[in-house]
Formats: structure tokens, sequence, C-alpha cells
């Protein structure tokens, strides 16, 4: 309960950039485990959000154009916090986050302002390239900030709402996941990860090298 006493809000939200094989199964699933579920669709071109148009308690955001997963996380922030939402989830559309581990992230979110998945205690799959990228990212992070992030690329998270109210990110990519990280330790908001397993079968990846690098950087000057 809220202390409002109320009912905890749960929302989810999902951006997606041309995911017509995955995203209706992934929302269908994440919906068993949320109130409300916002698809931020990022301009796609497969006319992926079509699939979404009559399932319930969906709200569907459309972007022009693609402009990066960073600009529709914080769309979909804005229509959560519209709905008055007390706890809110975001997973990737592509089936590499399983929605049935949400209940982890809800028991975590009881001791902690943010909850972020951890996948680097299951490395099995993950390819080596992004496996360098995300603990050299994390590593860096954890020096500049004082504390200990041990996945700072993952995007499967939960937030309080209080979070996402006075954390606003500005970078419109994949860096905006970690520019959250940055401002929300400058805020003293508590972090907490969990041991996620990573999920890499035949999804085609969003993140580019060289722009991923660049963001990066980016994010270690603010």
């Amino acid at each position: 309960m809220s202390s409002s006493g109320r009912k905890t809000r749960i929302v989810a939200v999902i951006p997606f950039y041309n995911e017509k094989k995955f995203i209706l199964n992934v929302v269908k699933r994440t919906l068993n485990y949320v109130d409300f579920l916002i698809a931020v669709d990022d301009g796609s071109t497969d006319n992926s959000a079509e699939l979404l148009t009559a399932v319930e308690n969906v709200f569907i955001i459309r972007n022009e154009k693609n402009y990066g997963k960073g600009y529709s996380l914080q769309r979909g922030f804005e229509k959560a916090i519209e709905l008055n939402s007390d706890i809110i989830i975001t997973l990737d559309a592509d089936d590499q986050h399983k929605p049935e581990l949400i209940p982890i992230f809800f028991e975590g979110i009881k001791e902690s302002d943010i909850v972020i998945g951890n996948r680097l205690n299951d490395l099995k799959t993950m390819p080596l390239h992004r496996r360098l990228s995300n603990k050299i990212t994390s590593s860096l992070l954890s020096k500049k900030l004082g504390v200990e992030i041990k996945d700072s690329q993952c995007g499967f998270r939960a937030y309080r709402s209080e979070v996402i109210k006075k954390v606003k990110t500005v970078f419109p990519g994949f860096e905006a996941e970690s520019e959250m990280i940055v401002k929300a330790v400058r805020k003293n908001f508590r972090i907490k990860f969990v041991d996620i397993p990573t999920i890499y079968g035949d999804q085609e990846s969003k993140m580019k090298s060289f722009q991923a690098i660049k963001g990066f950087i980016k994010v270690m000057m603010i």
C-alpha cells in the first residue's frame, strides 16, 4: 500500500523499435504483473504498434521518427506519472528480459529506490564485445560515483515514482540509462541490483557500438 492507503499502482514502460516478432508476446506477459502498460513506439516502420491496439490496459505513445531509447523512456515516464504510478517497471521489447522475473524487482524495491537487473553473473550467452563494454562502463561509473554499479547497461529496472519525478534525463539514446544512474546517485537515491539471466537469441541489437561509446563519454562528463 502507498502512504495514502490506496493500492500501489504499478506501471510498465516498454520502448520499442521494429519489434513485430516479439512485442505482443512480451506485452501480454508483462500485463500479468502490472496495472497498466505504456508502449512507446520509437518510429517503427514494421507496424509493430498495430498489434497492441486491441490489448486492454495498454497506452500506446508514438514517436514520429526514431529518436532513441532515452527519448522514448522519458516520454513513457511522463505518462506513468500522469497515471499516478507508484512503481514503474522498464524492460525491453525483444524478449531479452523475462516479464516473469518482475516479482523479483518488486521485492527489491521494498528496500531501495531503484532496482536494476544484473546480468554479469551469467555471461555464457553474452557476446564478448558486450561483456567487455558492460564491464568497462560499469567499472568506470563505479569509480566516478563511489558506489558499486554492477550492470550499468541493463534496461530491466524498477523505479519508485519519486525517482522519476526528480531525475530527468536529457540524452536521447541508450546512454540515458547510465545518465539516470549518475543523476539518481547524486540525489542520494538507493540503488539495488538483482541477478537475472543473460538472454541472447536471434534478436537484432539496436545498440550501435560507436554511438554507444560516444554516448557513454558524454555521461562520464556530466
